[in-house]
């Protein structure tokens, strides 16, 4: 059984069905009803939960500020740009309004659902009270035509974002911006916030048409892209290449083992060169695989019509406007629901800064791989022109950009894409969280084995043999400090998100590396990290692949006492 091996700790074993989780609610601050079909209950009672998380909420700093905000999800029409497509936002724009607050303010947030089905906000990568995560069972969702607020304090600094939890609407405009800052953090002249996406709503098939398609029975075999940039020869990442998309992966569960500067201008962008060219026809999406060395060969499921930077199109991109010279701090977030993104600005190096809001010691790139949910700061020193900053969808053959500009110039062809694609690419295991954010140790003898399944062909998505209509939940005690080893036995990396936690990773020669509550597992490899169980409640673990995840990639962590 996929259950944390702990001596002396009750283990629920029963299953949960989709049906009863939909109908789980709160009450009392923390609660699961009864749910049927087949019977599942907490260990530990709903009264030592409410406790639990009432004495979390008050052991994080309080500023005595509250930040509020109203978010409206409603159906709207959206001009990415020429394109004018009818899709879900919060408003009428996309990304939504920037939410922001410092360390200890009090977020309370009224969300009056105008759709006409339930929605939820899920505040991705803030360790919040678990009642306010936005997320069934944690949190109901809220009913069409009402109205819900969220209420909570936030203890950490960082770049964040929000999103619903409901159905296959992360595919859509749902979502924004939230930045939590740090006032001890302020060495750069200037902001600029980056939002990546893959579009289709709209404008191509919808979220519910692709997923039909994925999931049809005796689907023809997809159809392989082109590849993308060529991997840089001094990025570290390591993978496995394989050529078959469709072969069935194991699906049993197993129990894992565990195993243990400054930025600088370079040339302007007129100097460098393409080194590919975009082929996607604007106005089609569909199923299709490409590829990727990078992410260890299946480079997703769905070739988009568009991919945008803050909800624009490559021909039609925002400008930041900045002065030569200036410390620039960017903060990339990848809200995509099927691509990650390989960054780069022309004509520049980055020092990354922060993985997933923890500061990293700072490591100079010329481009980064960005998963789906992940997040990272960078500062960059600009450089005098016109420079494109271009965000490569990952073995799509395809981009999105935005420009910095800083002087005079004109900006190259929307196609363009610089050198620095090609150069030093970051990936996760080439940065270290410094020392004040370190996790220490795990546990001896204490692992959460997260092993991850499925078959593209038959589009089963599971993790630790089940789906999540029948999940095994993996438990933890507050106060302990397990490994998890997540392990991809499958032919695709998979992007796996924690909520109310961060975890940090443990590399190959066991010293520690980064914090994330997002990181990208690749095929036929194994991550370990440590998880500190500081959080208590029921949270959801699941693949940042919106589609992964509505297939059933998804499991619970549950506190118990």
């Amino acid at each position: 059984m996929p259950v944390l091996p702990t001596s002396g700790v009750p283990v629920d074993r029963a299953r949960l069905s989709r049906r009863g989780f939909m109908a789980a609610g709160i009450a009392g601050g923390f609660a699961l009803a009864a749910c049927s079909e087949p019977k599942s209950q907490v260990s530990g009672s709903a009264a030592q939960m409410s406790a639990a998380i009432a004495a979390a909420e008050a052991a994080r700093p309080h500023s005595g500020r509250t930040v509020t905000a109203s978010l409206q999800p409603q159906q709207t029409q959206i001009d990415l740009g020429g394109p004018v497509v009818r899709t879900l936002a919060f408003g009428s724009t996309i990304p939504g309004t920037l939410i922001r607050a410092k360390v200890g303010d009090e977020l309370v947030v009224t969300v009056s659902n105008r759709l006409d089905h339930p929605t939820s906000v899920h505040w991705h990568g803030i360790a919040l009270r678990n009642d306010m995560d936005g997320a069934e069972p944690a949190t109901p969702n809220i009913p069409a035509g009402q109205d819900f607020t969220y209420r909570f304090s936030v203890p950490n600094s960082g770049t964040y974002w929000a999103h619903p939890h409901t159905g296959l609407d992360e595919d859509t405009g749902l979502y924004l911006p939230v930045i939590i800052d740090d006032p001890t953090e302020g060495d750069y002249d200037a902001e600029w916030i980056v939002v990546l996406d893959d579009w289709t709503d709209g404008v191509g098939k919808s979220p519910q048409q692709l997923y039909a398609e994925l999931t049809a029975p005796n689907k023809p075999p997809m159809p392989t892209m082109s590849t993308t940039p060529t991997t840089s020869t001094t990025s570290t990442t390591s993978t496995t290449s394989t050529t078959s998309t469709t072969s069935t992966t194991p699906t049993t569960s197993t129990t894992a083992t565990t195993t243990t500067s400054s930025s600088s201008s370079s040339t302007p962008t007129s100097s460098t060169s393409p080194t590919t060219t975009t082929s996607a026809t604007p106005g089609a999406s569909g199923v299709s695989v490409g590829r990727s060395d990078l992410l260890g060969g299946d480079a997703g499921d769905i070739a988009y019509p568009y991919y945008l930077i803050n909800g624009r199109i490559p021909a039609a991109p925002t400008t930041f406007n900045a002065k030569p010279g200036q410390r620039i701090r960017i903060r990339f977030i990848n809200t995509g629901s099927d691509t990650a993104f390989r960054v780069a600005l022309a004509g520049h190096s980055m020092v990354v800064t922060h993985t997933d809001g923890y500061p990293v010691v700072p490591t100079q790139v010329d481009a980064l791989l960005i998963g789906m949910a992940e997040r990272y700061d960078v500062i960059v020193t600009a450089a005098d022109g016109v420079f494109p900053l271009v965000a490569v969808a990952e073995g799509k053959n395809d981009l999105a950009r935005a420009l910095l500009s800083t002087g005079a110039g004109s900006p190259p062809d929307p196609g363009f894409q610089p050198a620095e694609l090609t150069r030093r690419v970051g990936t996760i295991e080439m940065f270290t969280a410094t020392t004040p954010v370190n996790l220490g140790r795990p546990d001896p003898n204490l692992n959460l084995p997260v092993v991850l399944g499925g078959d593209m062909m038959q589009y089963n998505w599971m993790i630790n043999g089940e789906p999540y209509d029948k999940t095994n939940p993996l438990h933890v005690r507050q106060g302990q400090h397990p490994s998890i080893t997540f392990d991809n036995p499958t032919m695709m990396y998979h992007p796996i998100h924690l909520h109310g936690h961060t975890f940090q990773l443990l590399k190959a020669d066991g010293t520690a590396g980064a914090r994330k509550d997002t990181v990208i597992v690749l095929p036929k490899q194994k991550v370990l990290a440590v998880l500190v169980a500081d959080n208590p409640g029921t949270w959801v673990m699941h693949c940042h692949n919106t589609y992964h995840q509505f297939a059933g990639m998804m499991t619970r962590l549950d506190y118990i006492f």
